[in-house]
């Protein structure tokens, strides 16, 4: 068996930069593009400071989240642990880079050089490869090297010709690179013989990259809450994108929160749609057509969103096994058809079945955002049922809407009941979101959240109450009005909502340091995680 794996030995590493010129040198990175990188992490408090230069990249985890999101299977495992992109199936959805907790993935959507648009240098016009436009791509271990050197009998991580860049280049040998289930082998004696630790080993990725920080193997027992005390958490720095600290995200914009607005008030109102006709009167086709516009709509702006678009309607289905992209896709694809001809029949027993579908579109939406494990905002297990309420709310406002208007002389007072109830609900997940958040989060996603909370409450339940109660109090033309106002209310704080979370919240795991390295008597002090609460 074979598991590749690499090293930094943190007590040698002097923040050279040379393993990322070498890096972008052997794999033609653009402009912005940094397979490997080098942070500077400060420990400490003044007087006692100390800096820690830290190699980043892919960690080719042993379970790589990034592979089980990918809708088209791009990405895969090879023998030996090494994650792979398929450039050629990649539709450039990101959702691989919101699922990596070590930001370790690029998407470029036209060619940069380094003098901007129009002035490409001569060798970027020779190594320029448009393969990797609007597709994701990150660090390879450069398997291209192992490969070589496995097919002419030469080892990696000791033949420099079969070992990868970085490692070759290191001034310092403080990379490292070889087989882990070799025992006999460099990496293998070296963490025998070593104490290390992986990045955000909490998140079970079982990374295939290790920090090694002090000699010997003896156990030391690590005081709880003390290694990764967050700095400057009161007053945090805004983070600038490739920094230490999480910064937001920029893969999913707003094109993905409308599809999630789409995709939530579209299937609520299925639901509502087939509730009501189940029990009493509803606008079928007006509020069906409506729905199937909406997930339409929501769909349409991740094709826009897609760096290949002309792939995605093919590709996304490439992977049901464990993508909750390629199950949405599914659900979606049959979900459009039936809730068009329940919207033309009016048939009872299709409107159900739209409902039923409506639903599990819902649920995968919801399971997207659980999936993405590298947005703390959207990774905690409170994001689902927070989706499937706030959807219900949506749907159920906008139902309300259409069915004042379009049968005016009906009652509403079942459906004014279930909007309240489906804002209520909705108050209570996102108090259970944000109470899950607090445990712990990015500083600067619970400052977004922070910011929305107050609108969330009035506009999302106080207002839609008593909006309701003056449809039921009121007479003539106040009743439509106020009821409107209630639906419309209850929708919109929906999609308030998804857009701070989608877009405003969304901050990444940032990087963090369990322990410094030790350097001279004294061993390494406790490590940080910066901008965290």
């Amino acid at each position: 068996m074979t598991r590749w794996a690499m090293i930094a030995d943190l007590r040698r590493c002097v923040g050279c930069q040379t393993c990322t010129a070498a890096c972008k040198h052997t794999n033609a990175t653009p402009p912005g593009v940094q397979w490997r990188r080098v942070l500077d992490i400060e420990t400490g408090t003044f007087p006692n400071v100390s800096r820690t230069f830290v190699p980043v990249g892919c960690q080719h985890c042993e379970d790589p989240p990034c592979m089980h999101v990918c809708p088209s299977t791009a990405t895969g495992q090879r023998d030996g642990g090494i994650v792979t992109i398929d450039y050629d199936l990649c539709i450039g959805c990101a959702f691989c880079a919101v699922a990596c907790p070590y930001q370790a993935r690029y998407k470029i959507d036209k060619p940069l050089f380094a003098y901007g648009k129009g002035r490409r240098m001569f060798n970027e016009a020779q190594r320029e490869m448009p393969e990797r436009i609007g597709v994701a791509q990150k660090c390879t271990f450069c398997s291209d090297r192992v490969d070589y050197g496995l097919e002419n009998g030469l080892t990696p991580g000791v033949d420099p010709v079969a070992t990868p860049a970085c490692v070759n280049s290191c001034i310092a040998s403080a990379l490292h690179f070889g087989n882990l289930d070799d025992p006999e082998g460099n990496v293998s004696v070296m963490l025998k013989e070593n104490k290390t630790f992986p990045m955000h080993d909490e998140l079970g990725t079982h990374p295939g990259f290790h920090y090694l920080w002090d000699g010997g193997t003896e156990e030391e027992e690590i005081p709880e809450n003390t290694d990764m005390t967050p700095r400057d958490s009161g007053n945090p720095p805004k983070p600038v994108v490739g920094g230490v600290e999480p910064w937001l995200q920029r893969h999913w914009d707003w094109r993905a929160a409308m599809n999630f607005v789409g995709g939530g008030t579209g299937t609520g109102l299925l639901i509502a749609t087939a509730l009501f006709a189940l029990v009493g009167s509803a606008p079928v086709m007006a509020a069906a057509l409506a729905g199937v516009g909406l997930v339409c709509l929501g769909l349409f702006m991740v094709f826009l969103e897609t760096g290949r678009p002309f792939r995605a309607p093919l590709n996304v289905f490439f992977h049901p096994q464990t993508s909750w992209m390629t199950r949405e896709a599914m659900v979606g694809a049959a979900l459009v058809p039936i809730g068009l001809v329940a919207a033309w029949t009016e048939w009872i027993v299709v409107l159900a079945l739209a409902g039923v579908l409506a639903a599990g579109f819902m649920y995968c939406q919801a399971r997207i955002l659980k999936q993405a494990k590298g947005i703390p905002a959207w990774r905690t297990p409170a994001i689902v049922p927070l989706v499937l309420a706030t959807g219900l709310a949506e749907g159920s406002g906008l139902f309300l809407m259409l069915s004042t208007l379009v049968l005016p002389g009906g009652s509403h007072l079942p459906v004014i009941g279930v909007v309240i109830a489906a804002c209520a609900f909705r108050t209570w997940a996102g108090w259970r979101y944000r109470k899950e958040l607090a445990e712990g989060a990015p500083t600067l996603t619970l400052e977004a959240l922070r910011k929305a909370d107050p609108v969330v409450l009035l506009v999302g339940l106080v207002a839609p109450v008593v909006a309701a109660t003056v449809a039921q109090l009121a007479e003539g033309g106040l009743v439509a009005a106020a009821a409107v106002v209630a639906g419309l209310l209850a929708a919109a704080t929906g999609w308030l909502m998804k857009f701070a979370i989608i877009t405003r919240a969304s901050y990444n795991q940032g990087f963090a340091l369990v322990r410094s390295p030790s350097r001279g008597p004294g061993g390494g002090s406790p490590g940080v995680k910066p901008g965290w609460s």
